[in-house]
């Protein structure tokens, strides 16, 4: 919603200030076309050149994060936590037998099953169930797990960043962009320069508009989408950083309400439980899934 506001905001500050401050739109209205095919289309071919086919296609379906925010909401943090839950106390009271069953096959998991969003997640399943699985082949050394872990983290997040890298690469590019459609203006102006003071003036400012474009574009629109995404992102990443917490904590020797309760505090705030509300889910949890 806010992005939306503010996209009308950029548009309306800059263009209402420069029509009250007695300007014309004649100069910009003629040259718009023209030079938002140079600086645009240069600016596309140039995306396309610097990315892999899989970053150009996550980027344009990531575009709606942009507005939509990240992909998880509180449930899915609480979800997570429970899940969490039912996973470290069974491996704790029942064994690790009773746990093969639910991390080799989780599609059919009567745990997993219970929070089909997270089980959609194919990261978050297979990073929960290979972390488990490394526990039940006797590797129990905490710090071990935690390292192996964070390379995992490392590696997805390098990889979901793509598209925010292409976007800010994009807006790094715009203003000199915008320079080489200035200089092909000014080419064309010095090609006519036998002709009156007004002509030459105006084509001088349909230059200077390939200038304004590139700049007002970059830091007004395609920098921000780029700072929005990465925003996202990172709260997303958050989601996968509890289940290190957690699973770091069950080795640490800690009962499951306590290793979920130290998973909880890595929950972005305005999508974290209180602790009350953590308990009440807990305890809502039916006794033959716990």
């Amino acid at each position: 919603m806010f992005q939306i506001l503010g996209f009308f905001v950029v548009l309306g500050m800059v263009f209402g200030g420069f029509m009250l401050a007695g300007g014309h739109f004649d100069v910009i209205l003629r040259a718009l076309p023209f030079e938002l095919m140079m600086i645009g289309g240069a600016a596309i071919g140039a995306f396309l050149i610097g990315n892999s086919t899989k970053t150009v296609l996550k980027t344009l379906g990531d575009l709606g994060k942009i507005a939509a925010g990240p992909k998880w909401k509180t449930q899915d943090y609480r979800d997570l936590l429970s899940l969490l839950f039912l996973l470290t106390k069974t491996m704790k009271t029942k064994g690790v037998i009773a746990l093969e069953a639910h991390i080799e096959n989780p599609g059919e998991s009567s745990i997993f099953t219970r929070y089909p969003r997270i089980l959609k997640d194919h990261f978050a399943t297979d990073f929960i169930c290979d972390t488990l699985r490394m526990m039940t082949m006797n590797l129990e050394d905490p710090h071990q797990v935690e390292d192996a872990m964070e390379k995992q983290l490392e590696k997805h997040h390098h990889e979901v960043m793509g598209p925010q890298h292409a976007m800010q690469s994009m807006a790094d590019a715009l203003p000199a962009l915008g320079i080489v459609a200035a200089v092909l203006g000014i080419i064309k102006t010095m090609g006519a320069i036998t002709e009156p003071p007004e002509y030459l003036g105006m084509m001088i400012g349909s230059a200077l508009v390939g200038t304004f474009l590139g700049v007002f574009l970059s830091y007004g629109f395609v920098g921000p989408i780029a700072v929005r995404l990465k925003n996202v992102y990172e709260e997303e990443h958050s989601f996968y950083v509890i289940i290190q917490n957690v699973l770091v904590a069950h080795l640490h020797g800690n009962a499951a309400q306590i290793s979920v309760e130290i998973g909880r505090g890595s929950v972005p705030s305005k999508a974290q439980p209180s602790f009350l509300e953590l308990e009440e889910a807990l305890n809502n949890i039916p006794s033959e899934a716990a």
